[in-house]
Formats: C-alpha cells, sequence, structure tokens
C-alpha cells in the first residue's frame, strides 16, 4: 500500500476520478427526476398523457437503466480509480483505456436513452433494459473494466496476500461481465417462459450483490481504516463474510418466484441461501461496528464515515 504523498499522487489518474463522478452525479440528478416524473402518475397528475416517447413506461426504464449504469457504474468506477492503486501501490493498466472506457460508458447510456425513449428498443429485463444490441458491447466494455483493474491487483498479488479490499473487487471484477452476459443474453437467445422468468430474477438480485454489494464493501474496507487510522476489528470475520456473499449471493433471485413454475429445488436453494446470506452481511457490519468502538466520536465530524455507516445499517 502506498503511503508517501507524492508516490498516492502518482499513483492515481485524478482526471479519470473526476470525470467518472461528475458524469455520476450528472446522471443522479437525471434519474432522480425520471423517477419523480414517473411516480406522478401514481397520483394520476402525469403531465405527458398521450405522448409516446415520453410515456410513464419509458421514463421508468430511464430511470433504472440510467441509475444502473449512468450513476451506479460511473460513481463506483471512479471511486475505483482512487482506491485500487492506493491499497495495491500499482497503477491502473492504461490511462489511454481508461479515457476511453470513460467515453465509451457514457456513450453507452446515451444511445440507451435514446434506443428506449425515441425508438421503443428495450428489453424487458429489469435493470437491463438496454437495447439488446448494445450488451454484447457492454459485456466488452467489463472485460476491459477486468483487465484495468485486474492488472493492479494481480501484481499485488504477486507481491503477498491481498488485503481483503483486493479480495472483494477481484471477484466483482469476474462476476459482473458474467452476470450481464447472463441475464440480457440467455433469456433472449436460449432460455424460455418460467426458466427465462428464474434467470432474470438472478440477474437482478446479482448485479446487486455481485456488482454493488463487493465494490461498496471493498471500498468501505479500505476506506474504514484509512479514515479512522485504526485496523479492522477481525481479517477472519472479512472472509466470512466475502466468502459467504460469494456462496450464497448468486442463488438468491428465485425467492420473488415462489410457488411458480419453476422447479421447487431452485426455490427451496433461493430460500436457503436468502436466510444464509444474512448471516454474511450480520458478520460484516458486526466487523464495522467493533472497529467503530472506541472512536465513535469521529461519527460527529467525518461526513464520510458517517454516510458509509449509515449505508451498512441500512
Amino acid at each position: 500500500m502506498a503511503t508517501n504523498s507524492q508516490e498516492l499522487q502518482n499513483l492515481v489518474n485524478y482526471g479519470l476520478v473526476k470525470a467518472h463522478v461528475a458524469m455520476g452525479l450528472v446522471f443522479f440528478i437525471i434519474v432522480a427526476a425520471m423517477g419523480f416524473l414517473y411516480s406522478l402518475q401514481l397520483d394520476d397528475i402525469y403531465p405527458f398523457v398521450g405522448i409516446e416517447f415520453l410515456s410513464p413506461g419509458r421514463v421508468r426504464m430511464i430511470h433504472t437503466a440510467g441509475a444502473a449504469y449512468g450513476f451506479l457504474v460511473n460513481m463506483f468506477t471512479g471511486l475505483l480509480y482512487w482506491a485500487v492503486p492506493r491499497f495495491t501501490g500499482y497503477r491502473i493498466l492504461s490511462d489511454k483505456l481508461g479515457w476511453f472506457m470513460f467515453f465509451a460508458l457514457q456513450a453507452a447510456v446515451l444511445i440507451t436513452v435514446i434506443g428506449v425513449l425515441f425508438l421503443g428498443m428495450a428489453d424487458n429485463v429489469e435493470w437491463g433494459e438496454t437495447p439488446w444490441w448494445l450488451d454484447p458491447i457492454i459485456v466488452f466494455w467489463l472485460l476491459l473494466h477486468l483487465m484495468q483493474f485486474g492488472a493492479p491487483l494481480f501484481k499485488a498479488s504477486q507481491r503477498g496476500p491481498l488485503y481483503v479490499s483486493g479480495w472483494y473487487i477481484s471477484a466483482m471484477l469476474v462476476w459482473t461481465p458474467l452476470v450481464v452476459f447472463m441475464g440480457n443474453m440467455i433469456p433472449r437467445f436460449w432460455a424460455v417462459g418460467s426458466g427465462a422468468g428464474a434467470v432474470q430474477s438472478t440477474f437482478i438480485h446479482d448485479l446487486v450483490g455481485l456488482y454493488v454489494t463487493p465494490v461498496a464493501w471493498g471500498l468501505m474496507y479500505y476506506f474504514v481504516p484509512v479514515i479512522m487510522k485504526k485496523p479492522m476489528w477481525s481479517h477472519g470475520l472479512s472472509l466470512l463474510g466475502f466468502w459467504g456473499l460469494a456462496f450464497f449471493y448468486p442463488m438468491n433471485g428465485v425467492h420473488h418466484f415462489l410457488w411458480s413454475p419453476i422447479p421447487m429445488f431452485a426455490q427451496y436453494s433461493a430460500v436457503f441461501a436468502t436466510v444464509a446470506v444474512e448471516f454474511a452481511v450480520t458478520s460484516v457490519l458486526i466487523n464495522f461496528m467493533m472497529t467503530l468502538r472506541g472512536s465513535a466520536e469521529q461519527l460527529k465530524y467525518n461526513v464520510p464515515l458517517r454516510y458509509m455507516y449509515t449505508g451498512a445499517i441500512f
């Protein structure tokens, strides 16, 4: 882990950090506005009745897809550009690749907006509304994402055991392209009927549990000790949380379809996994709370720490 301030300056590409975070904030405002606009129909005061390209269904898809790919991916990628070089001690694979990926991501979100709003081209997959012909490009982008951040993580693993943040982020880099391929391509080309529903429900859950969760926990495992200037309470608990997430979260999705035509073994597995993953989540929360013990005063004065702990609790 790099410690010298000059080393940190040389390791981190601050331009990429700022660009991704700035676009994440822009998309946050847009998706919040789309969500609010969609909600107006619930009070029967929707202002664009009869205008097809601004119909509530299309506006809702901009809200969900924009939140996933515009807001979350931009924000998390920006934070990874900040954190990964710092805790590995190595730069990302390529700055030029980083800028290509940045513009490609914004283009993909813009194409999705145009395709959904104006052309009505959307898949019937929650959080996967992107036009089907864009999905392979997104998977390719995620493979570039794997190489970009996998390079410093691999170099760090050759030097010694990876810190737990590296475990979470490394796993996420592998899981996410597989999840996106599964949820967007398999239901379109291979699975039908209830089988497609089972795959899509798994995709929705896994995009949260195998992308959002490992990135968030991995970043929190980095930021909390740095901010509080003390080690995590238990390295063992951190690994228990990681392996619990890895083993049990992938099976969660089918719990939305209990007593459906989906085979009962899949439904039973989903119920078991749903209960089991709560133990993994609890172990992570205990670890962070015990780390806070004796330093709770910092929550009064440190806003980032306050946000992270509030998010962990909820």
